[in-house]
Formats: structure tokens, C-alpha cells, sequence
């Protein structure tokens, strides 16, 4: 969960932190759900981990058929460093209802910072 998807994903495509994204090199985004609750965004965050791999593909080909990477023209300089990862990312929709977009929710907890 986080409240800024655009540097979120900039971190990511960086390797800014170490673990699963840095070991696995996932830095494609292919789904994503935005909430205007932050309560209701961690419970949604709570519920699909607790799904089995399979539950979570199915989720990602419905909305995704294509597994198309969703953030693949948000960082045309990342080798140079010339952009704002602190920018919105482009927003879609203002509904309450969750949707598919970046999500709007403050992060509560913590951030792990290494060294």
C-alpha cells in the first residue's frame, strides 16, 4: 500500500530497497486498486495475500489480460535521473468505490530504511 504509486513504482524499477521486488527484479506493474478509506485499503491489501497464487493470477488476467506493464511510459529518463518520482501518478477515476487505479491512501506504517 502507498500513497504515491508513481514513486512507489520508481522505487521498484530502482532497486531503491532491498527484498522481494529487488531479488526478483518485479518491477512490472500490472494491477493495482485505489481506495479512498485507508482501513478498507488495508484489509483489501490483508485479503489478497492471503490468497493462493493462483487466485492472484486469475484477479491480474481479468482486469490484464495482456499482463501489460501499466507504468511502462511513466519514466521515459530513469537511466539519467531527469524526472520527479514524487509526482502523482495519472489518476482515472475519483469514485469511492475501489477501482483500478493508483491508490489515494496515506501509508501508516513505518517504512524500513537499510543502513
Amino acid at each position: 500500500m502507498t500513497n504515491n504509486l508513481h514513486r512507489r513504482v520508481f522505487e521498484h524499477k530502482t532497486h531503491r530497497h532491498d527484498g522481494f521486488t529487488d531479488q526478483y527484479n518485479a518491477i512490472r506493474l500490472v494491477y493495482w486498486e485505489r481506495y479512498d478509506d485507508v482501513y478498507k485499503a488495508i484489509a483489501r491489501e490483508k485479503q489478497l495475500k492471503g490468497w493462493r497464487r493462483e487466485k492472484k493470477l486469475r484477479l491480474i488476467a481479468r482486469f490484464n489480460p495482456g499482463w501489460t506493464n501499466l507504468a511502462a511510459d511513466w519514466f521515459e529518463n530513469i537511466a539519467t535521473g531527469r524526472l520527479d518520482p514524487s509526482e502523482p501518478a495519472p489518476e482515472t477515476s475519483e469514485s469511492g468505490e475501489p477501482t483500478q487505479g493508483p491508490s489515494t491512501c496515506p501509508r501508516i506504517r513505518s517504512e524500513r530504511r537499510s543502513g
